[in-house]
C-alpha cells in the first residue's frame, strides 16, 4: 500500500475545515489492492487502478481554482485541493458516476510528493507526463 498526503496550507485550514479536512488523516490518494482511494474529509473517491489510463503533473494554480472540492461544470472532473503548487491529473478508461457527476473522467489531486506519485503509478504501467514549465 502507497498513501500520499494532499498538501495543506495553513492559510487554507479556515476554508478547508467547510469541506471536513482536519489534517493529512483525512487528505491523502491511497493505492492499494488494485484500487485507487482518495479522502478529502467529507468526501472520497474509489475506482479501480486498471481504470486509470494515464497520468498528468502540471501547475501551479491560481488558489481560487485550487483550493477545496471543485470541478468544471460539464466537464466531467473533480479536483481535492489543499494547496496551489501544483497537483496531478488520473485520467479514467471508462467514466463513472461520483455524486453529482454523471461521467467522472478526470480526477486531479494537489499531492505533497507529485513525482513520488507519479512514479509510484509508472512503476504499477501506468504512463504519464510532467507538462510543468520551468
Amino acid at each position: 500500500m502507497a498513501s500520499f498526503a494532499i498538501r495543506l496550507v495553513g492559510r487554507y485550514r479556515l476554508p478547508l475545515l467547510l469541506f471536513g479536512v482536519i489534517g493529512r488523516r483525512n487528505a491523502y490518494v491511497r493505492l492499494d489492492d488494485g484500487r485507487l482511494v482518495a479522502r478529502f474529509g467529507f468526501f472520497s473517491l474509489r475506482t479501480e487502478l486498471s481504470n486509470v489510463d494515464r497520468w498528468e503533473i502540471s501547475g501551479p494554480y491560481r488558489a481560487w481554482r485550487a483550493i477545496g472540492v471543485r470541478g468544471t461544470l460539464g466537464q466531467g472532473d473533480i479536483s481535492f485541493g489543499g494547496s496551489a503548487h501544483g497537483g496531478v491529473a488520473l485520467f479514467f478508461r471508462q467514466p463513472f458516476r461520483w455524486w453529482y457527476i454523471r461521467r467522472l473522467r478526470v480526477f486531479y489531486a494537489t499531492l505533497d510528493d507529485l513525482e513520488g506519485f507519479a512514479a509510484d503509478l509508472t512503476r504499477r504501467g501506468i504512463r504519464g507526463e510532467d507538462v510543468r514549465s520551468g
